[in-house]
């Protein structure tokens, strides 16, 4: 069974987007994981399909209804494959991580809630166990981007997708490490040498300058990345080897 996508959304016309091409689009196509976009309008009642109300207590803007959402959520929950989780993309949530995207990726898939207008009414999370999930510290017009950015994510990891393995493993995050920097030709780009490491046909000498920089890197520019591969580094370290007395 293929990896399953569903977006609850006010714009389905968003869907697949950029989604629909490069290896994500060519992996729709071949079946190996499948997109649905819905409307969450269509489970609005009334003359005129409302999805949204005042915020209860006053102040600005409109709140998505929790009884059309519900409804909404519902049914993504009752279609094929079962057991996915139900995520909303919200600022609140915990950040978004290369380990949940494995994490996501190995299930059945997963269903997305995209918010519009002020948010969604908060009884919706313990109702029907919506999960939030953030990209960052900042605000979108609406959860569709931040959806697609997930979803991007999780289908690079399916198998197949990528083609080549060792991909995965090198890439930022993997090891908790930011990735190493990289190189092509020319040579020589204004002055600018490739290092000549790159060059000398030495495979360990090449890993071990990669890994270098990876580290120098990282220590540089996420010291909260480089301070928790530091302390698994160190734990790692003062473990006794297998088969010792200690």
């Amino acid at each position: 069974m293929s990896w399953s996508a569903t977006a609850l959304t006010l714009f389905p016309e968003m869907f697949p987007g950029p989604l629909g091409v490069s290896l994500a689009g060519k992996a729709l196509a071949n079946g190996t994981w499948s997109l649905k976009a819905v409307d969450i309008r269509g489970y609005a009642e009334g003359k005129h399909r409302n999805v949204d109300d005042t915020p209860a207590g006053g102040g600005a803007g409109m709140v998505m209804r929790v009884d059309v959402l519900a409804r909404a959520i519902d049914a993504a929950l009752a279609d094929e494959p079962k057991g996915r989780p139900v995520l909303y993309l919200s600022p609140r949530g915990p950040r978004f991580a290369q380990a949940f995207a494995r994490e996501l990726s190995e299930g059945p898939g997963a269903i997305f809630v995209c918010g519009r207008f002020e948010g969604v009414d908060e009884r919706i999370f313990a109702a029907r166990d919506v999960r939030e999930v953030s990209l960052g510290d900042f605000v979108l017009s609406g959860g569709e981007l931040a959806a697609m950015a997930v979803m991007d994510a999780c289908v690079r990891l399916l198998p197949g997708v990528m083609g080549d393995a060792e991909s995965h493993a090198e890439e930022s995050f993997e090891n908790g490490l930011l990735e190493y920097p990289h190189y092509t030709r020319p040579q020589n780009f204004e002055g600018h040498e490739i290092p000549a490491v790159l060059n000398g046909g030495h495979h360990q000498n090449i890993r071990d300058w990669r890994r270098a920089r990876a580290e120098d890197i990282t220590e540089t520019r996420r010291p909260d990345l480089w301070a928790a591969y530091a302390a698994r580094r160190d734990a790692d370290t003062q473990k006794p080897a297998k088969g010792r007395k200690v």
